[in-house]
């Protein structure tokens, strides 16, 4: 295998020479790196400080990285190999505060403008959901952004237990309140399960989000869908968050609101492929609980979605520089 001169220090461990159970745990095997040295930096935020019920998010991104050793090279459908288009490195973990909320939300915050200020594109795995607000005003900071959202929740609810605000239900109400997150190029995908007051979704359907729930999307088709999503995201920049619980709680039980009558993965991987030609500014794959999970297999489900987004984003830098896959 030949690979680009300016890639070399980029590239996975080979599983032929040293097996996959074996070395120092990374995201797909990767390098440890600094955001300013690759295009896109793999990173974790083990933070579960806004989860309303079932906890264990917080080792999500350890287990993913576990996961994705099983990971290889070259994408199988598309032929896709992010690694030989673009510099990509395991950047870490956010630093975070388990016992202080507001201060980890802060922490998240300032590592991303790191990250952002490197010039990196940060996929990441949480972490619940609630990581994601810091990390939109992070890369929302100078405009706000738009969003394709996969989840079987809106995640736009006001507050749980009181006044609280700030949990793994409200972090894109409180995005679009922040200026960060257009509601107007927001889409989210897969909703489902019973909901705990029938106004749960006023605040949504106000400011404008494209909610398509899990009826809608079986009848129409990952394709029609994804058409109409891109379109929504308007070839402006966009964040993409994929919450593991989209997925059937049969093929990802590990995770904290599971919801009966989701997608299989398979169906999963064919959104997320769907994505090609979405200016994607960064995405995250939040909820992957390990403490419910079973033989690692919701682990697993997360870090190939991880490497599904990958593959997109990596073509995408790549066809914007005139080097993408061919075929």
């Amino acid at each position: 295998m030949t690979v680009n001169p300016s890639l070399e220090a980029y590239q996975p461990v080979d599983s032929g020479i040293v097996p996959r159970f074996a070395g120092i745990s990374t995201f797909m095997r990767l390098p440890q790196c600094k955001p300013d040295e690759v295009d896109i930096a793999l990173v974790g935020v083990p933070f579960d400080g806004g989860t309303t019920n079932r906890p264990g998010p917080r080792h999500g991104p350890r287990e993913v990285r576990n996961q994705s050793t099983l990971m290889r090279r070259v994408h199988h459908h598309s032929g896709i190999s992010p690694y030989d288009l673009v510099r990509v490195g395991d950047c870490g973990d956010s630093p975070i505060n388990p016992i202080n909320l507001m201060d980890a939300l802060d922490k998240i915050t300032g590592f991303y403008d790191e990250i952002r200020a490197g010039g990196a594109i940060p996929i990441t795995a949480g972490g619940d959901h609630l990581i994601s607000l810091p990390i939109l005003r992070a890369l929302g900071k100078d405009r706000p952004v738009g969003m394709i959202h996969f989840d079987a929740h809106s995640d736009t609810y006001d507050s749980f237990f009181g006044d609280n605000k700030f949990t793994h239900g409200t972090p894109f109400r409180r995005a679009i309140e922040e200026g960060v997150l257009d509601p107007k190029r927001t889409v989210q995908i897969g909703l489902r399960g019973a909901i705990s007051d029938a106004s749960n979704y006023d605040f949504a359907r106000e400011v404008g989000i494209r909610m398509i729930f899990i009826e809608e999307l079986v009848k129409r088709g990952p394709e029609d869908v994804m058409a109409e999503a891109r379109e929504i995201a308007g070839g402006k920049p966009t964040y993409v968050s994929f919450d593991i619980d989209i997925i059937d709680p049969s093929m990802a039980p590990g995770t904290g609101t599971p919801e009966i009558g989701g997608i299989l993965t398979r169906e999963a991987q064919d959104l997320v492929r769907l994505l090609e030609g979405v200016d994607i500014i960064g995405a995250d794959v939040v909820e992957v609980s390990p403490p419910f999970d079973l033989g690692g297999m919701t682990a697993l489900a997360g870090a190939t979605m991880m490497f599904e987004l990958l593959c997109v984003t990596a073509n995408a830098i790549a066809t914007a520089r005139g080097t993408a896959a061919a075929g």
